[in-house]
């Protein structure tokens, strides 16, 4: 099973910055931290250099502990033979602590950053700027970002970046004027949010996350609630059928489709509850569509249900605990009315999963679908992509340069009770209580219509089987991803239902 390369916290700015200050505290010289970092960049470096038998190595060093770290690198890389120059945008006299110290420790070419020539290098170390990085690069060093950036794309030669790609927000992941595009990037200790949220994502290439010396211990008095979307969150939790189990013990999940023409999203969304482990899925048609419906699946029970009035008098089967709803639904006073009688309080658990059209319906009126989510009867997942959430949670969705999509999902799920799940090539999950994962990798191929109404069946399938929301939702962005990237090429929605049978043997460890 592909579990994840990187331990699973992930770390805003200020949060890795007090995990340095604790290691220090603790005894550990600091200098010690940098020369492990530099140990880490140094391995990258021999790695990508061997691979294209090169030999000269350009250091691009900052003015603080990013540029500390790129003078050790490049005494260490000399000392393995390699060709190096270093080029500093501060002069050595300028520098403080372990910077000042690094650079003393460097005794070869030292350049002015602005007049340093590309020409004949195979491979350049960016460690001007860190995750520390505050404020927009100054021109001298956008112009210098630019001129690296113009230089990979036209030699197609590497580029390793120290900690984060220079320009990048360690946070938001937002572009601080210029960011240098990597091949490569060296983080350390643990991935920050700016290294999974896009933009900052497409600039940082492969990441490598380093151990340098910084205990996993530091992270208990920071109340970390951010996570790479990977297994190991939520494995331990993922429904498996029992040998004393029957299809009611696994949960029943019901579908709401919209009208005769109009049908195909929702029956995907029920075709993906039932390959996601529900026991039963119900599809309520209205009436019209009913024949169409019925014509078209199999596995899939159809039952009438016409407006709010039909789906409240399907939902009385309390075996019934889970719905979703939005696929195909219409925007419309009566889908609004859907979907509040799907949330209807009652005396037993039943979760809700809401997309689309479930959550367009409520434009103008956001506040009454937050009002139907707080007093809902169970677990509310919500799977807006960005056109959908912006619609829904305008005040959520600034523009603001220090506001994250992660900061964005949290505000929503905090607005509204709910689990958002707000869907992208870096989909954040986040949960009321602050919790939430970054997805770490999506096909593109998912950019195909018909591929969020099967990630709502699989979370609506997980819900069923009473697994917990946050995990549900999280779990179901991550298989949704990996049937993607199993199927590969020439993805249709219709690939991924059929390819979840595959997902699942990789997650309960049983060969094909």
């Amino acid at each position: 099973m592909p579990l994840s390369p990187y331990p699973l916290e992930l770390l805003t700015t200020e949060q890795m910055a007090r995990a340095d200050r604790m290691t220090i505290d603790s005894g550990v010289p600091s200098m010690d931290l940098m020369e492990s970092a530099a140990v880490a960049i140094a391995r990258v470096a021999s790695r990508v250099l061997q691979r294209m038998s090169g030999r000269r190595v350009l250091v691009l060093c900052g003015p603080g502990n990013n540029g500390g770290d790129g003078y050790v690198a490049a005494r260490l890389l000399r000392a393995q033979r390699y060709k190096v120059r270093v080029a500093s945008l501060a002069p050595p006299d300028r520098l403080r602590g372990d910077a000042a110290r690094a650079a003393a420790s460097w005794t070869g070419t030292l350049l002015p950053a602005q007049e340093c020539d590309f020409h004949g290098v195979d491979l350049v170390i960016d460690a001007l700027f860190g995750t520390g990085l505050a404020r927009d690069l100054d021109p001298a060093a956008q112009t210098l970002v630019n001129r690296l950036n113009q230089w990979r794309r036209e030699t197609k030669q590497s580029v390793i970046s120290v900690d984060i790609p220079s320009g990048v927000d360690g946070t938001t992941g937002a572009i601080r004027g210029a960011a240098v595009e990597a091949d490569e990037t060296v983080t350390f200790f643990r991935v920050k949010t700016g290294h999974l949220l896009l933009p900052g994502r497409t600039r940082c290439g492969r990441l490598t996350c380093a151990h340098i010396g910084i205990r996993s211990t530091t992270l208990e008095s920071m109340g970390v609630k951010a996570f790479v979307n990977a297994p190991e969150l939520w494995l331990p939790h993922l429904p498996r059928p029992r040998v004393d189990g029957h299809k009611y013990t696994r949960g029943h999940a019901l579908v709401v489709s919209g009208g005769a023409s109009f049908t195909g999203a929702a029956r995907l969304s029920a075709s993906a509850a039932l390959r996601a482990g529900a026991g039963l899925v119900t599809l309520a048609s209205p009436t019209e569509a009913l024949a169409v419906n019925a014509s078209a699946l199999t596995s899939v029970m159809v039952r009438p249900a016409d407006g709010p009035v039909g789906l409240a008098h399907v939902l009385a089967d309390e075996r019934k605990n889970a719905i979703a709803i939005g696929p195909g639904l219409g925007v419309s006073e009566a889908s609004c009315q859907q979907v509040e009688a799907a949330l209807k309080p009652q005396a037993y658990r039943r979760a809700a999963v809401l997309d689309a059209d479930a959550l367009t319906s409520f434009e103008s009126d956001p506040f009454r679908l937050w009002r139907a989510t707080r007093g809902a009867p169970g677990p509310v997942v919500m799977t807006p992509h960005a056109g959908e959430f912006a619609r829904l949670f305008a005040e959520c969705d600034g523009n603001h340069a220090n506001r994250s999509k992660l900061d964005k999902a949290r505000d929503a799920a905090r607005v509204s009770g709910a689990v958002v799940l707000y869907k992208g090539p870096d989909t954040v999950v986040a949960a009321p209580d602050g919790r939430a994962s970054i997805q770490t990798g999506a096909s593109p191929w998912l950019a195909t219509a018909g591929s969020g109404d099967v990630l709502t069946g699989i979370v609506a399938g997980l819900l069923a089987q009473r697994m917990e929301g946050f995990l549900a939702a999280s779990c179901a962005v991550w298989m949704h991803a990996r049937a993607a990237e199993q199927f590969g090429p020439g993805l249709i929605a219709d690939d991924i239902i059929a390819t979840l049978p595959q997902v699942w043997r990789e997650l309960c460890g049983e060969s094909a």
